[in-house]
């Protein structure tokens, strides 16, 4: 391929041959000079070209090689897609686990019960207080609970619309919190986008994660939010046994390994495992925080879920 450049450049020195023949072998020197540079310039393009992979490529390279795959996308220009299209299908895939997994009149009991004992705990603090009797707590509590029964497709879309709402509100607040750390004590050098990018694209994991999770719900007849070992044992994750179990979970790790290989990669750092560390330990940090916060404020007891 000649640019058009090099093309005017030959055309210009062909008429100079014409007008100069005496000049004739000199022009053609220089004419073999700019092919020659045109050829080194069309390398160049080439394998910049090849360098910009594609989002599936990327899609691909995250399950297969994370490491090399994030390093690659560091080094071009960050795009919106690659954290948007993964953050969509994950939103998407939990809607509609939502709707399955209450399609499912066991399922749909079992939530109903651990809501309905949820808001037990939650009004027990009124009635303690002296806010509100107990007959009037037990009143407001059978109203919901019928309420929740009898709910249809009129129910699911505000819990759709706010799984939209606080899925983007939770990934914007921790990709500037992962950025903050990362810039300000780990010394890593990005933008937010790249932190966006790196926290991301390991959403097509979550994906999976979330695909399983109704597979084996669905199974197993029985309302499931994670692939933890105490979700298969059935234990409480109120109490710390089930709560610590609640993070054995090959799916959870996995992608917060991968967040953490990401970060590393896409902020140009070679100390990968402290990247991974520091993923990890806000993970189980955070996660900590809101059992104690759950169990001490009956009305924050969702974020034990």
């Amino acid at each position: 391929m000649i640019s058009k450049f090099y093309f005017n450049s030959l055309i210009r020195n062909v008429i100079l041959n014409i007008t100069n023949p005496k000049d004739t072998t000199q022009q053609t020197g220089g004419i073999m000079e700019d092919l020659d540079d045109n050829k080194l310039n069309d390398e160049e393009l080439l394998e910049e070209e090849e360098f910009e992979f594609n989002h599936s490529d990327k899609l691909v390279g995250l399950f297969s090689e994370p490491a090399n795959t994030f390093t690659k996308i560091a080094q071009a220009q960050t795009k919106v897609i690659d954290w948007l299209i993964p953050l969509l299908i994950f939103i998407v895939v939990i809607s509609l686990s939502t709707i399955i997994m209450q399609s499912n009149p066991q399922i749909k009991f079992q939530m109903i019960e651990k809501q309905t004992e949820a808001m037990e705990k939650s009004f027990s603090e009124y009635v303690n207080s002296g806010a509100m009797t107990q007959e009037q707590a037990d009143t407001q509590i059978e109203a919901i609970r019928e309420r929740m029964e009898g709910s249809g497709i009129e129910m699911l879309i505000p819990q759709i619309v706010g799984i939209v709402i606080f899925s983007f509100i939770v990934f914007f607040i921790m990709s500037g919190f992962y950025y903050g750390v990362i810039r300000l004590i780990l010394k890593g050098d990005g933008t937010f986008s790249n932190a966006m990018v790196g926290y991301g694209l390991p959403f097509y994991i979550a994906s999976v994660q979330s695909i399983l999770v109704v597979i084996v719900a669905m199974l197993m007849n029985k309302m499931a939010t994670d692939l933890s070992v105490a979700t298969f044992l059935d234990l409480d994750k109120t109490e710390f046994v089930g709560f610590l179990l609640s993070k054995l979970d090959l799916f959870s790790i996995w992608f917060y390994v991968v967040v953490g290989i990401a970060l590393a990669k896409m902020f140009k750092s070679e100390e990968t495992t402290k990247y991974v560390g520091m993923v990890i330990g806000l993970w189980l940090g955070f996660s900590l925080l809101f059992f104690y916060l759950g169990n001490a404020f009956p009305l924050l007891s969702f974020l034990n879920q």
